[in-house]
């Protein structure tokens, strides 16, 4: 439910603040007061698209905040849980346009794109203008109609689950079936391409240690010279290294107490002893294993060899081969395996389909009856609202010969007669602007007990009604309102007396401009508004048939 509205710099309204109330409100005033403002703000709240038109001349940018409690919208709820976006029992929703075209939204502080805000908009909120019954024209809103009013939640969601699952197969299929199978030439080929890599080819690591030993053996002579000359200074006959090294760190300690820098210099020339000491077990070890077989080096220059060649073969690195083995492998494996796999899937297609039309005919069953009851409230509803004899069908077609869709196989239409005595046809074609807005509303209000939003809008939905069809219209939208919350934009007097609160919209020009303003109506403001509507002119006469109606619209609903 709607808790407040706030609006800056939006459209001609600098500053607006607004609670708002559970049941039925109206907002009322002179026509251009801008009543419809407020519509359109809760629209951009909702995730409509905005341009910098909306912005109020001289502002670099408009912002709008709207608060919602959410106890009675479960919908809303669970899509915030799921979004992470969550905060308890309300909801916080703010956008703001900028003056350069860019526009930001939040909700509960979080940043969100405009489709997470349209995806909760539609939750919260539904607001439905002048030219409603254009969307009952499209067959998703016939669909949304029905459904959310029916409680066959658990068929819809079968029906959409088996679809997805048959449709997840369709599309491997066409995939499968863009692939083209290999021919014996193409199987011969990548069978012989892989026995050569698994003969001949070696592993990564084997190969980094054949490289290795490879270098070793390219440069042994010179290795061994090297290791031959260090051995020869650390070792000579004549005095080695490590023999006067060990000397010098002996004449120093017998003084390594009279200095503490002596002390160190001994130390270091022990351990540089120690280490020469190390060094030559090290290189007498390295020589002990150096092989200078020119037979090895030979064998290793083969390997290598082979292994470049591969590489060249298959336009790779050497030890990119297991990767080109891995890939060939594979396609050689799917190559075998595809026209199995094909004869395959259409035995789980078959299945797949036959499972969906199952669930569908389930939801045909159950759509069908809600649809006979729902055809059944709108026909007595239109009574009400002017057009007697009149009737309502929606039409339901099972037909399972085309393709599945996640909705089902049915086809829905919407049909009307408005008058007795006529054949009911297309709703768009067979009724008048007039009756189409209030079968419109008609099926809103028959449909309502289904209605995923808990606010419901209504903009100048009463245009072009009066007398005793527009008190219906006001009795509607008050029922409409119970255990929720009904706001009607109007100008018909009969239909403001039914509100539970009433709103009236003025503006006024002063030097910075025009300023709209908003105030809720006690007794007495109503019924001067109430009489304004009547007539024009406030007088004894029109202030007594308003309050006339006022009584009369608070026994009825009483």
């Amino acid at each position: 439910m709607l808790s407040f509205l706030q609006i800056r710099n939006y459209a001609i309204i600098d500053s607006l603040e607004l609670d708002f109330v559970e049941g039925f409100s109206c907002i009322t005033g002179e026509t251009g007061a801008g009543k419809s403002i407020l519509v359109g703000a809760l629209g951009l709240l909702c995730g409509d698209r905005a341009d910098t038109t909306s912005i109020r001349d001289g502002a670099e940018r408009a912002e709008l905040t709207a608060g919602f409690e959410l106890q009675r919208s479960p919908s809303a709820s669970r899509w915030l849980a799921e979004n992470d976006l969550d905060d308890e029992d309300s909801c916080l929703v703010r956008r703001v346009i900028n003056r350069n075209g860019r526009s930001r939204a939040w909700i509960n502080g979080t940043p969100v794109t405009l489709q997470q805000l349209a995806e909760l908009g539609r939750r919260l909120v539904e607001i439905h203008g002048q030219n409603e019954h254009l969307r009952l024209g499209k067959s998703q809103e016939r669909f949304r109609v029905l459904d959310e009013s029916g409680d066959y939640g658990r068929q819809l969601s079968r029906t959409r689950d088996r679809y997805h699952e048959w449709r997840q197969l369709e599309q491997e299929k066409q995939a499968l079936l863009q692939e083209t199978p290999l021919d014996a030439a193409e199987q011969d080929l990548l069978g012989y391409q892989v026995r050569e890599l698994q003969d001949h080819m070696l592993a990564p690591a084997e190969l980094l240690e054949l490289e290795n030993e490879h270098r070793k053996l390219a440069k042994g002579g010179d290795i061994q010279a090297a290791l031959q000359a260090a051995l020869d200074t650390l070792q000579a006959e004549d005095g080695s290294v490590t023999g006067e090294v060990y000397q010098c760190a002996a004449r120093l300690q017998e003084h390594a107490a009279l200095d503490a820098d002596i002390a160190a210099g001994a130390e270091l020339l022990n351990e540089a002893a120690i280490n020469c000491d190390e060094a030559c077990a090290s290189i007498q070890a390295a020589l002990s294993r150096l092989d200078l077989s020119p037979e090895r080096l030979a064998e290793l220059e083969g390997a290598l060899t082979q292994q470049h060649d591969l590489a060249r073969k298959h336009r790779v690195q050497p030890d990119q081969l297991q990767q080109v083995l891995d890939r060939l492998q594979a396609r050689l494996e799917h190559g075998a395996t595809l026209e199995k796999r094909l004869a395959r899937i259409d035995v789980d297609l078959e299945a797949a389909l036959l499972a969906y039309r199952q669930a569908a005919a389930e939801l045909h069953a159950r759509r069908a009856e809600r649809a006979a009851r729902l055809s059944s409230e709108v026909t007595a509803l239109m009574q009400d609202l002017g057009m007697q004899g009149g009737c309502f069908s929606i039409d339901i077609q099972y037909d399972d010969s085309g393709s599945p869709s996640a909705r089902g196989d049915d086809r829905l239409a919407f049909l009307v007669s408005a008058n007795s005595g006529h054949a009911p046809g297309p709703l768009q074609k067979v009724a008048s602007g007039g009756e189409l807005s209030r079968i419109s509303l008609a099926v809103k209000v028959a449909a309502r007990q289904g209605a995923s939003a808990t606010t419901q809008i209504f903009d100048e939905v009463d245009a072009g009604i009066g007398g005793e069809t527009a008190r219906a219209v006001g009795q509607l939208l008050k029922s409409l309102s119970t255990g929720k919350q009904a706001l009607c934009v109007t100008h018909l007097a009969q239909v403001a007396v039914y509100a539970d609160r009433q709103i009236r919209v003025s503006k006024s020009a002063g030097a910075a401009g025009s300023r709209v303003e908003l105030t809720v109506l006690g007794r007495e403001d109503r019924v001067d508004e109430v009489a304004r509507m009547l007539g024009g002119q406030l007088s004894d006469q029109s202030r007594a048939h308003a309050s006339e109606l006022l009584g009369e619209a608070s026994a009825i609903v009483h």
